[in-house]
């Protein structure tokens, strides 16, 4: 029997219409409204930081795809919003040059190293993120307040609750204007509104299901709701948690990765619990403020273990109906 050659496409597998090309740039712009939001709060820097983001990123692909003599991949649009997550994670205020480190980052070591495009197994920008958060923890907890002209900078939320306590984190903050983003915080944590508004548009285009954000969010909300009622004066309520922090933005754009979390509906309702599970104990008793981040990327490092066992788990369940009937 003759060999064939099948060329094989970028994972995952899934039939759909859509190209590359078509879901990245979807993406883009259900995240133009928090970017938007961004540069009202934030002014010009807020633009000019997405902007070195961008470039950065699209430049270290061109740069990472001739040095591995692969095709040039760098405006299919994965480098945009790898470019674009990574601004809406730092505050507005960063260096230029460490922004330009975190894209390299993101692209050469978080991406490249596995291979490019469909075969890393951690979220390029939340690397970035937390490789600068570790490498420069003043400048990356650092945040300039809203509307401010001189980039006065200020703690955030989970910031003063983390050292001030659950009374001065709630002067601090009115959930309302928490929900509509006048808060301190990195460029696209700080408005709840504008993130639900463009992750609205990835339902409607069904590049993201329920099952991860409804496990993820609802975690969250529980762990903290039990801790709150056990002792009101030592924790947050569950809704100071759900408008704060960088938890929206994870949840709908980053944990919903399509390369980075499980296939199965089954695998992502884990994936999501995990993810909320480590954020709320991360957040409750952990060293840094936020958790987001590392629960996501730690939960990327289970994901082939889910799918594994998932695939695993089902050729079992059919082998026992086979032979049951």
């Amino acid at each position: 029997m003759p060999s064939v050659n099948l060329n094989v496409s970028y994972a995952p597998f899934v039939r759909t219409k859509d190209s590359i090309e078509s879901v990245m740039y979807n993406v883009a712009l259900a995240l133009a409204p928090a970017t938007i939001m961004s540069v009202w709060l934030f002014g010009m820097r807020a633009l000019l930081v997405t902007l070195v983001c961008i470039l950065s990123c699209i430049g270290f692909e061109w740069l990472m795809d001739t040095i591995r003599k692969k095709p040039a991949s760098c405006l299919d649009g994965s480098a945009l919003v790898t470019g674009l997550l990574l601004a809406l994670n730092v505050p507005s205020n960063l260096p230029f040059w460490m922004l330009i480190i975190g894209s390299f980052i993101a692209i050469a070591a978080a991406k490249h190293v596995f291979g490019g495009l469909g075969y890393n197994i951690f979220n390029p920008a939340l690397v970035a993120r937390v490789f600068l958060l570790i490498s420069f923890p003043a400048a990356m907890t650092s945040w300039p307040v809203p509307f401010a002209v001189d980039m006065e900078t200020a703690a955030s939320p989970l910031g003063i609750l983390k050292t001030d306590g659950v009374a001065a984190a709630m002067k601090s903050l009115d959930l309302v204007n928490g929900f509509y983003g006048t808060m301190n915080g990195s460029m696209g944590e700080t408005s709840t509104l504008a993130l639900l508004a463009g992750a609205g548009w990835l339902f409607y285009k069904r590049y993201i299901t329920f099952h991860i954000p409804l496990t993820m969010l609802g975690s969250v909300f529980l762990f903290t709701a039990i801790f709150h009622l056990i002792d009101p004066a030592a924790y947050a309520p569950p809704l100071f948690h759900m408008v704060t922090g960088g938890l929206i933005l994870g949840t709908f754009f980053m944990a919903t990765d399509m390369v980075t979390s499980p296939l199965s509906v089954r695998g992502q309702l884990i994936f999501g619990l995990g993810c909320g599970l480590l954020t709320a104990i991360i957040r409750l008793w952990g060293g840094y403020p936020e958790g987001v981040s590392f629960a996501i990327l730690i939960m990327n490092g289970f994901v082939p273990l889910i799918d594994s066992w998932d695939l695993n788990d089902r050729k079992a369940i059919h082998q026992k109906k086979s032979v049951t009937t």
